[in-house]
């Protein structure tokens, strides 16, 4: 297409002219701003729809003649103020460094939590209705928990490369503020910091939807206990209100009516459901169910294998009688219910809406099994010898028709109360059919009770005063009274109005002692099958000996662990069991136990009992690896090397304290404590020490040092001044020393520490008896050693190895010194085997010759030269009354040793000073 030439429009081409002039001359007229225009500005076009511009007057024949463009003419025109290119040259502004990259692992994560997020904005929208049924309630809380546990899972792993991150970023330094950094590190800083911040932000927003989370299902829980306290405390019309009956009676003709309509639906179902293939399979059903009942009340005993005949089963037999008694009583009652239900449910001979009263008719007779099974195999009324129970016969009988009745009683109600839902009956008839129920009820425990009670006042007023036995009579004292309690409260409750409260507490108190039934059978099965099992001669226990070297001992500590775990374990179970109705939900206790154990913060401090446990485990392991190392070089390493006892002792003893320092250290840095945070005890010890607590802190710092290092454990013998006697508590501050007189002696660490402490049992309970034996010079000592080692020897306490040695001591004038030492078994028998090794030494050296007896057969040796002090103390006894005794009756001196003194008191005496015996002795 040929364009239009520029002189056919004179007064475009004169518009663009002016307007190029004036932006050609604009930089010249102001020479400033031509300096620091830009050089990339571009000039606007002069003429709309893209015309070229045209050149300025004077110079429009050179432009047409030479075909020279307006840039050109631009160009030329602009010379002048290139003059300085420095200056003309714009300062270039800094490239915007690039924005890092998310990570397509980060973008999955952020993902995840968008999704977890609008999920919980979701479930929280929908807990803003008030129409929510207990159904709604449940689905909302079970979809909580899927979310909230991927929550948690990229929290976690969120950790690690956040920590990451933070160490990188700090591995640069502070970004200084003097000087520039290069490009490199400063991109280097950009990408970390946004690598923090990112990983940071997402985290928080775990966190915070992890919290809306926990909110919700608390929103749920607080729903469902109003909705479940609501419905259990509203009152209906109370029984004894004529009202009630009233309407009762106008509603029962429609009531009737219905079941008429339900009745003939049956027969309608039949005529056109009733099949040959589908009466077979009723048939069937009907029938198997009737052979496994028949099966469970005649052969199932017979397979219990708990004969009658024996007298005295074991504890483990009664047991496992009793399991398999329920399981036979139970089982076959279960499946035959269940086959008939199935069949009902399979063919459609029985319209949708009366299905559940099939239902809960054969439900009851299940459960009516099973409460005779469960009585049967704790009770056991017809083979008293396989009760495990402690009761009595009668007493025995007596629970077994009251708990059948029982679950008669509530078979009929429920399957009444099933009737009524089904045919939609009235409330006022459901009301009274539920209230008539909860008054059957009552009235037979009230029976049951009674009939205890007149029972035992009975056998008392038979056989005289009573006399406890360890089975007892009937039901005990507590829970009978409970008995009556649970009476008073369910009769008031129901005739009151409160229905619903009533029918609960009913349904409560039987499934709560059913548990605790089975809770008795579960526990005792426990100690016998766990703890019996691993302690005493059992064929396993003596299998753990050989094959892992524990000890009857240890094996004893492990089955009593074991059974106090597995007890532990029950009642949790029971306890949840139990509280599951009164609207705690399992999901609750969870939880409740899994914040417990991953952590719970109060205030600032985390808690977190899994941390706790797994940090003492460290600490322990620690210590079993420090000790293993410290007896490899006490036994193996050290002794092969050429250093001295004393240096050998001091290494084990200093890797003994660094390993376990080591161990201390892992320990607190996996709790999270700091050496910072353990600076404050450090601290307000020193504050301690300043204010006059010194002696305080060295009990303190003793006592530890006692604990760790074992220089005195409990039980010992030690000796520590004047006070000697056996150790009975080590604390922090003090230990507890009773003497043999049984006194209690506190003593200070820091004395048992700094001061001189004698442990007879530090090494070993080994101790040492020492007994001096005199014998009559004239005998051999060869002889007399042998004898007394022999006694020695033939001690059972006393020890073979080393054996009993004999030391003679002294040669005297008369007697011949010997000193028997001995080492017995245990230092805290010495004061009993000093006592047995007197008499027999006595009675061998008797029998021997060695030692001669004393009597009138002894031998008497005759001192002489004492006649002139014989004659002073005759005429001295003779002034005072007494005959001179004769000098054939002169005092004997048997064996070189004074006679023993006479039983008999001397008669009193006036007493003689010295020098009257003197004057009187030469005749003054």
């Amino acid at each position: 297409m040929s364009r239009r030439p520029l002189t056919r429009s004179p007064r475009l081409s004169a518009l663009a002219a002016a307007v190029l002039g004036a932006l050609l001359l604009a930089p010249l007229g102001a020479a400033g701003q031509a300096v620091t225009a830009p050089a990339t500005e571009q000039p606007k076009p002069a003429a709309p729809g893209g015309a070229p511009a045209k050149p300025p007057q004077g110079s429009g024949a050179e432009g047409k003649a030479t075909g020279a463009k307006p840039a050109d003419a631009k160009a030329g025109e602009a010379k002048p103020a290139e003059a300085k290119p420095a200056e003309a040259k714009p300062a270039e502004a800094k490239p915007a460094p690039p924005k890092p990259e998310v990570p397509e692992a980060l973008k999955k994560v952020r993902a995840k939590l968008d999704a977890a997020k609008a999920d919980l904005t979701q479930r929280e929208k929908e807990l803003g209705r008030q129409d929510l049924t207990p159904v709604d309630l449940a689905r909302i809380r079970d979809g909580i928990g899927p979310v909230a546990d991927e929550i948690r899972t990229i929290i976690g792993r969120l950790d690690a490369p956040l920590e990451s991150a933070r160490e990188r970023l700090t591995q640069l330094g502070p970004k200084p503020k003097d000087t520039e950094e290069s490009p490199e590190v400063a991109q280097e800083r950009l990408e970390r910091e946004a690598s923090v911040v990112r990983l940071d932000e997402t985290q928080r927003l775990a966190r915070s939807l992890l919290v809306q989370s926990d909110q919700i299902v608390d929103r749920v829980s607080n729903r469902r206990r109003e909705s479940f306290t609501r419905g259990l405390f509203e009152r209906s019309q109370a029984l004894v209100t004529p009202s009630l009956w009233s309407k009762v009676a106008a509603d029962m003709p429609r009531d009737l009516r219905a079941l008429q309509s339900a009745l003939s639906d049956i027969v309608l179902l039949f005529n056109r459901n009733g099949t040959l293939a589908n009466l077979l399979l009723l048939g069937l059903a009907f029938g198997v169910s009737a052979a496994l009942y028949f099966g469970r009340r005649n052969i199932a005993p017979r397979l219990g294998r708990r004969d009658a005949s024996k007298v005295d089963p074991s504890r483990r037999q009664k047991l496992l009688g009793a399991w398999r008694v329920i399981l036979l009583g139970t089982v076959p009652a279960v499946l035959g219910s269940y086959a008939i239900y199935y069949a009902l449910d399979a063919t459609d001979l029985l319209p949708s809406r009366l299905l559940p009263v099939a239902g809960a008719i054969v439900s009851g007779l299940a459960f009516i099994a099973f409460v005779e099974a469960l009585c049967d195999a704790l009770l056991s009324p017809d083979k008293p010898a396989w009760r495990p129970a402690p009761v009595s016969d009668a007493a025995a009988s007596r629970v077994t028709r009251l708990a059948v009745g029982i679950a008669t009683v509530i078979t009929v109600v429920k399957s009444i109360e099933a009737l009524n839902s089904g045919i939609s009956a009235a409330l006022p008839i459901s009301i009274a059919t539920r209230g008539i129920g909860a008054l059957a009820m009552v009235l037979i425990l009230a029976i049951g009770l009674h009939r205890f009670a007149d029972r035992e006042e009975e056998e008392e007023a038979c056989l005289g005063p009573y006399v406890p036995t360890r089975t007892t009579t009937g039901i005990g004292g507590p829970a009978r009274l409970f008995g009556w309690v649970a009476v008073v409260v369910i009769a008031v409750a129901d005739v009151v109005g409160y229905v619903a409260f009533s029918a609960f507490l009913i349904d409560q108190l039987v499934w709560t002692t059913s548990l605790l039934v089975l809770l008795y059978l579960m526990v005792q099965s426990a100690d016998a099958f766990i703890g019996g099992s691993l302690s005493g001669e059992t064929r396993i226990a003596t299998t753990l000996q050989a094959n892992t070297g524990l000890r009857k001992r240890s094996l004893n500590q492990i089955a009593v662990l074991a059974t106090g775990a597995a007890r532990v374990f029950l009642f949790l179970v029971v306890a949840l069991l139990v509280l599951a109705p009164w609207g705690l939900d399992s999901t609750d206790i969870f939880s409740s136990v899994r914040t417990a154990f991953f952590g719970f913060k109060v205030g600032d401090v985390t808690i977190s009992l899994s941390t706790i446990v797994l940090g003492i485990g460290i600490l322990v392991l620690g210590v079993i690896i420090t000790r293993a190392i410290q007896r490899w070089l006490e036994h193996t390493y050290l002794p092969a090397t050429d250093l001295d006892a004393g240096l050998r002792n001091s290494i084990s003893t200093v890797s003994g304290y660094c390993g376990f320092l080591l161990a201390l250290a892992l320990a607190f840095s996996y709790l999270g404590l700091s050496l910072e945070k353990l600076t404050i005890v450090a601290g307000a010890l020193s504050v301690g020490i300043g204010f006059g607590l010194q002696s305080i802190v060295n009990n303190f710092v003793s006592g530890l040092l006692l604990l760790w290092e074992r220089p005195i454990r409990v039980g010992d013998q030690v000796l520590i001044g004047d006070s000697e006697g056996i150790v009975k508590r080590i604390s922090v501050r003090s230990t507890e020393i009773q003497t043999f007189d049984r006194s209690a002696v506190i003593v200070p660490n820091s004395n048992l520490i700094s001061g001189v402490v004698k442990n007879r049992v530090r090494g070993d309970r080994t101790g040492r008896v020492s007994i001096t034996v005199g014998v009559l010079r004239n005998q051999d000592p060869v002889l007399a050693a042998e004898l007394i080692a022999g006694c020695a020897s033939a001690h059972p306490d006393v020890l073979k190895e080393p054996a009993p040695r004999v030391v003679f001591r002294k040669i005297g004038d008369t007697y011949l010194d010997f000193e028997l030492i001995a080492m017995i078994v245990d230092v805290g028998l010495s004061l009993k085997v000093q006592t047995d090794l007197n008499f027999a030494v006595f009675r061998t050296l008797s029998e021997a010759g060695l030692i001669p007896p004393m009597g009138p057969g002894a031998s008497i040796v005759t001192v002489q030269g004492l006649d002139g002090m014989q004659d002073a103390l005759g005429e001295i006894a003779g002034k005072f009354g007494r005959a001179p005794p004769d000098r054939r009756d002169a005092p004997a001196v048997e064996d070189a040793r004074p006679a023993p003194e006479t039983p008999e008191e001397p008669e009193p005496m006036r007493s003689v000073a010295p020098r009257d015996l003197g004057r009187r002795s030469a005749g003054g």
